[in-house]
């Protein structure tokens, strides 16, 4: 009798965790968004590097916000967040769509990055909640596959809608996709209510306001300029300001103690770095396969899809052999993959060499999900179990920001390899040498860490 209402407490777990992967896939879905610049460029007249706003009040809000949101998630209950979180981004995702204007864009992506904030605030940690402790990091690892599906979906899915249906379509076909994950997660169970505890509202406006100036200062980076000065000395100013406050307050957004263990600062500086030099494939491999003549927009989205499917089929692995290996060998042995995969594209040199693209794509990707599923599983286990939310938000902030330094940094490597040239050899050149140095990243994170020789 006891093992059968274990095993209905499982099923009915399980059930909950597809609608928290549900709402979370809306947020990945959104790589689609690239596909469809060209179209909004012609649909609002614009100047094309006008198109970058497009991103950057996404990713500003999303990213300056999620720490703070986490903290009230740890407070307030994660479902509650998730069902703020696809709330918004239901009425973020009509509101794109429908845009009269491009300021009126711009204005919903604002919305929508409150949305995605929320939902990957208490994401890791509402799917970890409906489950025994002792499951942490299988759990972990399926919330990470259905991340890796929704980022998958986006560019494989959306080139063909987009082709079908405008630009509109990478915003209109997710209101339903968060609609009915709003509505199923009033079905998640409810956490006993906790006492009140104060937030500290000032402590996030400055976390807000050093996050917006420190990715608007890595934005500037190419070519630095006054502007780029002026947001990195706010960043830093908040940043200590925001430290000195934290230290004081009772009930921190984040415990800086943390961090006076090197082994999880270097942890959190490896997740930045990995996921600045995996931001190498969505931000070169476009311009790669635009080169190649007849391959179709639904194609590429296809071939870009790969690295994320790698991500889907790792992460269970990871989950898997969590308790032989142990996380840091399982995150070493991602970035080992993460080099030879980013390696392998470097050897790409024109159309016939697509199955070494795809093949390099998946080992890249494949390396990517262990080392993500590991890193969650070690933040949350150093993190205390109140924390949940806070660890959450702290992994997705760092890949963010690592995506960011990646456009930036890749992109100024790129650039100046390549030179003032136009010719197809002087791309191919600079694109293979960029991805070389994208993979010597992960494996001089591997060299970093045996020569420290300490790790979780």
């Amino acid at each position: 009798m006891a093992g059968h209402a274990k095993r209905r407490a499982l099923n009915a777990a399980a059930k909950s965790l597809l609608i928290v992967g549900l709402g979370t896939s809306v947020v990945p879905l959104d790589s689609a968004v690239n596909i469809g610049f060209p179209a909004i460029v012609g649909h609002f007249g614009l100047a094309i590097p006008m198109i970058q706003w497009v991103v950057i009040a996404y990713v500003l809000t999303q990213t300056s916000l999620m720490l703070s949101f986490g903290r009230i998630g740890d407070m307030l209950g994660y479902r509650r967040i998730f069902l703020f979180g696809t709330g918004i981004s239901t009425l973020a995702f009509a509101a794109c769509a429908l845009a009269p204007s491009f300021a009126a864009l711009l204005a919903a992506r604002i919305v929508q990055g409150i949305g995605a904030g929320l939902i990957l605030s208490c994401g890791p940690a509402l799917a970890t909640s409906l489950f025994p402790e002792a499951m942490r990091t299988r759990i972990l690892a399926h919330y990470m596959t259905m991340f890796g599906i929704g980022w998958a979906l986006g560019p494989s899915m959306f080139g063909l809608l987009v082709d079908r249906f405008g630009w509109s379509a990478v915003f209109s076909f997710r209101v339903p996709v968060a609609l009915a994950a709003f509505v199923l997660g009033w079905t998640l169970p409810r956490r006993p209510r906790s006492p009140p505890e104060p937030f500290d509202a000032a402590g996030g406006a400055l976390l807000a306001l050093a996050l917006s100036c420190l990715l608007l200062a890595l934005n500037r980076l190419r070519p630095p300029g006054p502007d780029t000065a002026l947001f990195a000395t706010v960043a830093v100013a908040g940043f200590l300001l925001f430290y000195q406050r934290e230290r004081r307050f009772v009930r921190p957004i984040i415990d800086f103690g943390h961090f006076r263990n090197g082994d999880f600062t270097a942890l959190n500086v490896m997740n930045t770095l990995i996921n600045l030099a995996a931001f190498s494939i969505m931000l070169l491999a476009p311009f790669y396969l635009s080169r190649i003549p007849g391959l179709s927009l639904p194609v590429a989205g296809l071939v870009l899809a790969v690295s994320p499917l790698g991500v889907v089929v790792a992460a269970p692995v990871a989950g898997r052999v969590a308790l032989s290996c142990g996380p840091r060998m399982i995150a070493l042995s991602g970035c080992g993959l993460c080099s030879v995969g980013l390696f392998g594209i470097s050897l790409s040199g024109s159309a016939a060499d697509i199955p070494i693209l795809v093949l390099s794509m998946a080992i890249q990707g494949f390396g990517l999900g262990l080392f993500q599923v590991a890193y969650f599983d070690i933040v949350t286990a150093v993190m205390p179990a109140h924390d949940r939310g806070v660890a959450g938000a702290l992994g997705m902030a760092t890949r963010t920001i690592g995506n960011v330094m990646g456009a930036t940094v890749l992109m100024l490597v790129f650039r100046s390899l390549r030179g003032s040239g136009a010719e197809a050899d002087t791309f191919q050149a600079a694109f293979q040498a960029t991805f070389r140095i994208a993979a010597a990243i992960p494996a001089g994170l591997i060299l970093f860490d045996l020569v420290r020789g300490r790790g979780p």
